[in-house]
């Protein structure tokens, strides 16, 4: 597979870059991280999961498998990070520029729902690989915990004076609303015959609306939001 690996040029778009981190060290951590991650989800696709190695992936990215390493703990982890490519931070974002009479509850629905539906062809793809390969759907569901850390921060500075704990607690509780709508549209199924999207490892392909499941998770949360908002107003 090494030799396959020099030969072929890539043949996967990353997709839109996020916005580089400040200073030269930083910049070269995140060049890295982007290198592996697009590296680990070309080759997944290509030659599918189960063929990819650790070391192809840092073959491919040019770097040692040992920073690899301090990268990811998993091909798996590697593959959903692309897949995610930083949407934790993009979702953090786009609450954060949304003017203060918005109300809270909304700008975060608004931003879960675009960044998690709003997606194309490459991501379409990519899911489609998830389904096949359980380990692979674990991680993309471990994989919400990380709207956690960037949207309690954005969370905080709107509320203010609001408490220690409120900020992350309302963000930890979207992080798992969010999985749980995703567990709803990446159902288990037992059934091979299963509207024909029966795929090796007992997953189907995802033939509900995402929009609607991530509504209906994030709907219970909305009254917290509303509490904390008021206890910030003079």
């Amino acid at each position: 597979m090494h030799a396959i690996l020099r030969a072929r040029s890539p043949v996967w778009d990353p997709g839109p870059v996020t916005t580089p981190p400040h200073g030269l060290r930083e910049r070269k951590k995140q060049a890295t991280r982007e290198a592996l991650r697009e590296a680990a989800l070309r080759l997944a696709v290509e030659y599918g999961p189960d063929q990819v190695r650790v070391e192809d992936i840092a073959e491919a990215a040019g770097v040692s498998p040992r920073t690899y390493n301090n990268y990811f703990s998993s091909r798996e982890q590697a593959i959903v990070a692309a897949i995610t490519a930083d949407r934790e931070t993009r979702i953090a974002a786009a609450v954060a520029a949304r003017p203060a009479r918005v109300r809270l509850a909304d700008a975060v629905t608004e931003a879960v729902v675009k960044h998690y539906t709003n997606t194309g062809e490459r991501e379409h793809e990519a899911l489609l690989l998830m389904t096949t390969r359980t380990a692979l759907r674990d991680a993309f569901l471990d994989a919400t915990a990380d709207i956690e850390p960037p949207l309690t921060a954005v969370i905080a500075e709107r509320l203010g004076d609001a408490g220690p704990h409120t900020a992350r607690v309302l963000a930890a509780s979207v992080a798992v609303a969010v999985r749980i709508a995703l567990e709803g549209w990446l159902q288990l199924t037992g059934n091979a015959g299963a509207a024909g999207n029966f795929r090796a490892g007992g997953l189907v392909v995802p033939s509900g609306s995402l929009s609607d499941q991530l509504h209906a998770a994030l709907s219970p949360l909305a009254p917290a939001f509303d509490v904390a908002e008021r206890h910030t107003q003079p």
